[in-house]
């Protein structure tokens, strides 16, 4: 049985919305792999610390990991439109998103040729009107889960493009009935929170983007893949 992180370094362990203190504990795990099982990895690491009331909240790139959509940067081939795209792509500290061809590349693979060429227009005309963000919400929640190696990945993913989940609400709903608690399958990083999958509408009323907003689970080496949402 694994320990639960008492805290991730900078990260608080209780925020405060709504006037509601929700408790975030983030759960150590193994290196998760495509050798791995998701419900397998709930069992050993979560089951046992689960409340009544709980809800356990899940990195989208731990279950991409699982799915085989993990791949090695030396085998992805990126085209030259893939290159050219990709050097107008505003990087931050946060992470490379689609900066680097390789992960362009697998943009235009998973969202098609002509909508990530629609998202740059739209990119452009946003910046022509000071407006940011309107390449992503073009390109769609695809292109801007995918996430490139970065400084802290933890080794071997520094070297893998991890594509979103495949189907995260299905995933989400088959962990909650396994586990008998609500799930969600979620994309933190230090610029704020995406929810790609809940286990039931009852759980998309819940303020879940704002309780995690900080990422509590951190962006480099913590290997906290996955948490606990509690009600304090």
């Amino acid at each position: 049985m694994s320990e639960a992180a008492q805290s991730n370094p900078g990260k608080e362990l209780v925020r405060t919305v709504n006037g509601v203190d929700y408790q975030r504990i983030p759960v150590k795990t193994c290196l998760i792999t495509n050798e791995h099982k998701m419900t397998d990895i709930v069992d050993e690491y979560v089951r046992e610390q689960l409340q009544e009331g709980d809800v356990l909240f899940i990195s989208e790139k731990a279950v991409a990991c699982t799915q085989n959509r993990a791949i090695p940067m030396e085998d992805i081939k990126p085209r030259k439109l893939a290159v050219i795209l990709s050097k107008y792509v505003t990087k931050t500290p946060h992470g490379i998103g689609l900066g680097i061809p390789e992960t362009m590349e697998m943009a235009l693979r998973e969202c098609g040729i002509l909508r990530i060429l629609f998202a740059a227009v739209c990119s452009v005309i946003g910046k022509l009107l000071g407006k940011s963000g309107w390449f992503y919400m073009v390109a769609g929640p695809k292109a801007r889960g995918i996430d490139g190696p970065t400084h802290g990945t933890i080794p071997p993913y520094d070297h893998y493009v991890v594509l979103t989940p495949a189907e995260p609400g299905k995933v989400a709903k088959e962990l909650s009935t396994h586990l008998g608690c609500q799930v969600a399958i979620v994309d933190i990083n230090d610029l704020g929170a995406n929810i790609l999958g809940y286990s039931s509408k009852e759980l998309e009323q819940q303020p879940l983007e704002q309780i995690l907003g900080d990422n509590p689970l951190g962006q480099g080496g913590e290997c906290t893949p996955m948490g606990i949402i509690r009600k304090t």
